[in-house]
């Protein structure tokens, strides 16, 4: 068993990263992982795996609040999960394959470009209109490109379905934020049964993490329903600059990292 200040950390990282993710609608991974590393000296491998096993659970309370309130178009979420889950796998597969820092590299870009955009966004609230078999080839395809850039990069997908959802599907806030919750539970389900087998996730600080958090996701969702759809899209997009800052600092320690070895 861990030791009552380990507790205390698992309890403390659970809270702050289940309100971001109710508030936000983001898996949360872009900080467990960090704090698990960085505060209780994790590997960053089991950080990730025991990160999307908290992410389960976390994701289940703030997505049961947007339902509550009728903020989730169920068929609209069902096709990015679908999507989600396939990228997942091709993104896993590809991990080893690919030059990970131009990846990076990449997926920074794309991110301050999403967050540029969100600045001068007027998101509506409501549900999508879902219109024809074309719009289900865009969730489908949201969702694929953010589950590929989750399995490549090692943080959660809502950072990337959230914003596409605003900014290219049209859909409202709040619904974008309950629909990545939605899309994120397969994935983090079926990959945390992965990573248990292979003993890759530390089961009693995802678990604590993730229950913790699931109960303040629910405050979390409940505050992204009080602020106005402009401050929200505001807010989410200093949200990706902050972690696009953080993915920076670690694609250029990774980068040194050979560099001093060699």
């Amino acid at each position: 068993m861990p030791s009552a200040a380990r507790l205390l950390a698992y309890v403390a990282i659970g809270a702050v990263a289940g309100f971001l993710s109710g508030l936000f609608g983001v898996g949360g991974g872009v900080l467990i992982v960090p704090a698990l590393m960085l505060v209780l000296r994790m590997p960053q491998k089991l950080a990730s795996g025991t990160s999307l096993l908290a992410v389960a659970p976390l994701s289940f309370g703030g997505m049961l609040t947007y339902a509550a309130s009728g903020q989730i178009d169920w068929a609209a979420s069902l096709f990015v999960a679908i999507g989600a889950v396939a990228g997942g796998a091709i993104g896993s597969a590809l991990l080893h394959r690919l030059p990970s820092v131009v990846i990076s590299w990449v997926f920074i870009a794309a991110m301050l470009a999403v967050a540029v955009q969100l600045f001068f966004e007027e998101p509506s609230r409501g549900l999508p209109r879902l219109l024809g078999p074309l719009d289900l080839v865009l969730l489908v395809t949201i969702g694929l490109v953010a589950g590929i850039l989750a399995g490549l990069i090692g943080v959660g997908g809502g950072i990337i379905i959230v914003p596409a959802l605003i900014v290219v599907a049209g859909f409202g806030d709040l619904a974008a934020k309950g629909g990545s919750l939605v899309a994120l539970l397969p994935n983090a389900l079926s990959t945390s049964v992965l990573n248990l087998r292979r003993r890759g996730a530390d089961l009693v600080a995802g678990l604590t993490i993730g229950v913790v958090g699931a109960g303040l996701a629910v405050l979390g969702a409940h505050a992204a329903a009080w602020i106005d759809p402009r401050s929200g899209a505001i807010l989410f997009a200093v949200f990706l600059l902050l972690v696009a800052a953080q993915l920076i600092l670690r694609t250029i320690r990774s980068m040194r990292g050979p560099q001093a070895s060699s």
